[in-house]
């Protein structure tokens, strides 16, 4: 089944309405509003069964997180007669089931609601880790990468949401191009606070690999509008 926001278009160009494609089959006007009907119901019968579908794998996920939070808190109680470290994978486990259960729950609708989860909590979750582990490095860099890492995921939505909806192979190819200064803001930024080197041969060799992977999907693109492959 096709793309909704591609269907349309598709239709366009094949000269077929999309009752027609649904159906698999040319539709004539005597059967046109029965199979019109029959296609809503499909269409509504199969989302319904995606949110059930859904709905059990949500269940099952946050069980199996809920489990993992009660076995850090039984071993830390019975060994220590205390809250001591099981407070860092419970908070590493509610900030994961924060982050991921829009996605799961609702599929692709959530994706958005899963990447705003992460904007808001990310930083809150640092601090509450360095305080915790009693690192404070891990808040005053990690919030630091966790900004520019965030900022470049949005930037990949953006992309997959104005380019990615009819040229697939474009967007892969733009993200490609795009992680490459991403890459290189992260090590300056990491080669001021730690020291470190801003690009060693490793970095260079990911770089080659990002040009290689941007290269083959406009590649690839081009192709497929031609018609050299599907």
């Amino acid at each position: 089944m096709p793309d909704s926001s591609i269907m349309l278009e598709l239709c366009e160009i094949l000269g077929i309405t999309v009752n027609d494609l649904l159906s698999g089959e040319k539709i004539s006007m005597e059967s046109y509003e029965k199979k019109a009907d029959e296609n809503l119901i499909a269409l509504k019968r199969k989302d319904e069964n995606n949110m059930t579908k859904n709905a059990v794998i949500s269940l099952l996920f946050s069980a199996t997180l809920l489990i993992g939070i009660m076995v850090c808190l039984i071993c830390n109680i019975a060994i220590s007669g205390n809250l001591t470290w099981s407070l860092i994978p419970i908070s590493s486990i509610v900030f994961v089931w924060v982050v991921s259960f829009p996605s799961i729950i609702l599929g692709k609708k959530g994706m958005l609601i899963s990447l705003i989860s992460l904007s808001a909590f990310v930083i809150p979750y640092l601090f509450l880790l360095s305080r915790l582990i009693k690192v404070k490095e891990v808040f005053s860099v990690g919030v630091i990468m966790a900004v520019v890492s965030i900022l470049f995921l949005w930037v990949i939505a953006a992309i997959w949401k104005r380019v990615g909806k009819t040229r697939k192979l474009i967007a892969l190819g733009m993200i490609f191009l795009l992680a490459i200064p991403f890459m290189v803001i992260i090590n300056i930024i990491l080669s001021r606070m730690i020291v470190e080197p801003v690009l060693d041969i490793w970095d260079m060799l990911s770089i080659f690999i990002l040009l290689i992977l941007a290269f083959i999907s406009f590649i690839c693109d081009y192709a497929k509008k031609k018609g050299l492959m599907k």
